[in-house]
């Protein structure tokens, strides 16, 4: 075996590839060795600074979502090994204050907790080392999270500024520029249109909202109870969050139209074609096939592989064109053998130039609306679409999904689950 051909192969063992090449029927297959999901589930995703998680701190939420995860499995929660949670902008990585949240919702002191952060696909990275574990043989049974409280978290001090030696490289220097200014450009350089943006985004807001009404977010939703301080009158009081309050129905391409460009005068990307800032919260159960029968654990689905790709800063927004192919390298399966991607809806641009490019239909992308419409509590995300992924596919009777999002400072993610 050549060098190349043994940095393939490690490459494919990284990413939890080994073994699975071999096509939609290979990864149809059941064996005691998978590794399934027997729970997933989110909290309603809130506007920033504005909604009813405004005052709700990113453990609690945390703690909240791990404490239904308890509830809804039955799982005896001295058998779950670890967790990790992905969590972007908290404090020293968040570290201390999700071992609390874990300790809150009912695990003992025996089940390990561990922070990590890789911007916009933290929960999907959280979710894939837990399995990765769980495949390694390392754990048995595990939790991937996500979370993010952008109310009580971002703005200008989540970037920090950089040394005279981060500056003294172009490329490195890159990273920092913001994203709404870099998906600017990157309409303008690869001819995203404003109004195939709107039609996009309103397509979002659509799809989100009749799902809505439909009811078909109440699955993968579970209320949580929190303090709310009411801006008006100043009073606190204990509400019951049960639902997204970021989707506006009724929005339209005309509606969407009236709204200023952010980034620049002449430009095409504003607040209604861009994902929201949001807080929420998600977890996703995972342990292998033959523990899950054992414990009699109703299996959901199952996490097949994942990839992740680096692009260059400026172009952030294209790493789901490039980790999307990648992770269908690793199985060997194409966009034809996919019933339903959720794509992370960071900009409309983005995810509409990477579906076009790769060649997606609209109508497989984010049946139930994404980012644009309900939010993108950065840390959460990832872990969120594996509860929106399982669901729905369930509720269609259809069995191959693709979890993806671009990632800051020029990355992108993606991964393969069948439901069952």
């Amino acid at each position: 075996m050549g060098a190349l051909d043994r940095l393939s192969a490690l490459g494919s063992q990284l990413s939890g590839g080994a073994g699975i090449a071999g096509g939609k029927a290979k990864i149809l297959e059941k064996n005691a060795d998978d590794i399934v999901v027997t729970a997933c589930l989110r909290t309603a995703i809130t506007r920033g600074g504005k909604g009813q998680f405004k005052d709700t701190p990113a453990a609690d939420l945390m703690a909240g979502a791990l404490k239904a995860i308890i509830d809804r499995s039955g799982i005896n929660p001295g058998l779950v090994e670890d967790i990790c949670v992905g969590t972007v902008l908290a404090p020293g990585g968040g570290a201390t204050e999700m071992r609390a949240a874990a300790l809150v919702a009912g695990f003992p002191e025996t089940a390990a907790v561990r922070t990590l952060n890789r911007q916009c696909s933290s929960g999907l990275q959280a979710c894939v080392d837990v399995a990765n574990q769980i495949r390694s043989g390392m754990i048995e049974i595990g939790i991937g999270a996500g979370v993010e409280s952008m109310s009580t978290q971002y703005g200008p001090g989540a970037v920090t500024e950089f040394s005279d030696l981060l500056e003294s490289c172009p490329e490195a220097a890159n990273c920092k520029v913001p994203m709404g200014v870099l998906s600017e450009d990157m309409a303008k350089a690869r001819g995203v249109s404003r109004a195939s943006q709107d039609a996009f985004a309103a397509a979002s807001f659509q799809k989100a909202a009749k799902a809505q009404a439909d009811g078909l977010f109440k699955e993968e939703i579970v209320p949580l109870k929190v303090k709310f301080e009411d801006p008006k009158s100043g009073e606190t009081r204990e509400i019951v969050v049960d639902r997204d309050d970021g989707i506006r129905p009724g929005t339209t391409v005309e509606s969407l139209g009236k709204i200023k460009a952010a980034f620049a005068k002449d430009g095409s990307i504003h607040a209604g074609n861009a994902s929201q800032v949001s807080d929420g919260a998600a977890a996703v159960l995972l342990m292998r096939r033959s523990t899950a029968e054992k414990l009699g654990q109703t299996i959901i689905g199952k996490y097949i592989a994942a990839s992740i790709v680096g692009v260059k800063p400026l172009l952030m927004g294209i790493g789901p064109w490039k980790a999307i192919p990648k992770v269908f390298e690793l199985t060997g399966i194409t966009k034809e053998d996919v019933d339903i991607f959720e794509i992370n809806e960071a900009f409309a641009s983005q995810c509409l130039w990477c579906a076009n490019e790769l060649g997606i239909p609209q109508e497989k992308i984010n049946p139930k609306g994404g980012a644009i419409a309900f939010g993108h509590p950065l840390g959460c995300t990832g872990a969120r679409q594996v509860s929106t992924l399982l669901y729905e596919l369930k509720r269609r009777g259809q069995q191959v999904g693709v979890t993806s999002m671009c990632v800051g400072t020029g990355m992108g993610m993606a991964a393969v689950w069948v439901a069952e």
